[in-house]
C-alpha cells in the first residue's frame, strides 16, 4: 500500500467536521471500558503466572507477574480518574456568568483536568455584553458537579478603539 494511501482518522465520535448543532464533549467515563480490559489482561497473567510457573513450563516466567502487577496498576487508575462529566458547557457557562456579576456577551469554554485523577474542570473566559467589552473574567466550574472552583475579573484592558467604525 503506497503512503499516500495510509491516513489517520479521528474517530468518528471525536469528528466534529461533518456535524451540524451543538456538540457534546464525549463523557470521559469511557475511561471505563480499557481499565476493564486492562484488569482482565493483568488476571490473565497472574493466572498464567500463577498455575503455569516453575521449571517444568518455559514460556512462563516472572515477567508475567509484573505485567500483571503493572496492568492491574493502571486499570486502577483509569478506574479511579473515570469521572463522570456530569456538567456540559452549557451549564458551566451559567455559572460562570452567574459568579461574575456582569451581563455576559463573548465567551468561550474549554474543558481541562486538574489533579492526580485528572477531574474534569471547565475553563471560561468571559467578556461583557457592552461594544467594546469593559469587563472580563476567567471562571473554573467543577466539571462534576458545577461548582464554582475560582474567579477573577478585571476591567478589560485591551485597547480596541482602532477596531471602532469612524
Amino acid at each position: 500500500m503506497p503512503d499516500e494511501e495510509i491516513r489517520d482518522e479521528l474517530p468518528e465520535d471525536l469528528d466534529i467536521s461533518g456535524y451540524v448543532g451543538q456538540y457534546t464533549f464525549p463523557d470521559i467515563a469511557r475511561r471505563r471500558i480499557p481499565a476493564v480490559i486492562y484488569l482482565v489482561v493483568a488476571a490473565g497473567c497472574f493466572l498464567l503466572w500463577i498455575t503455569h510457573r516453575g521449571p517444568g513450563h518455559v514460556l512462563v516466567n516472572q515477567g508475567f507477574f509484573w505485567v500483571a502487577v503493572a496492568l492491574a496498576l493502571i486499570g486502577l487508575y483509569h478506574l479511579a480518574a473515570a469521572w463522570p462529566l456530569n456538567v456540559r458547557e452549557t451549564d458551566a457557562l451559567v455559572a460562570a456568568s452567574g459568579r461574575v456579576g456582569f451581563a455576559v456577551g463573548h465567551a468561550s469554554a474549554q474543558l481541562g483536568w486538574t489533579g492526580l485523577r485528572s477531574r474534569p474542570v471547565w475553563r471560561i473566559l468571559l467578556y461583557s455584553s457592552e461594544e467594546p467589552p469593559q469587563k472580563r473574567g476567567v471562571v473554573l466550574v467543577d466539571g462534576v458537579e458545577a461548582e464554582v472552583l475560582f474567579d477573577f475579573v478585571e476591567d478589560n484592558p485591551e485597547d480596541w478603539s482602532i477596531l471602532r467604525r469612524r
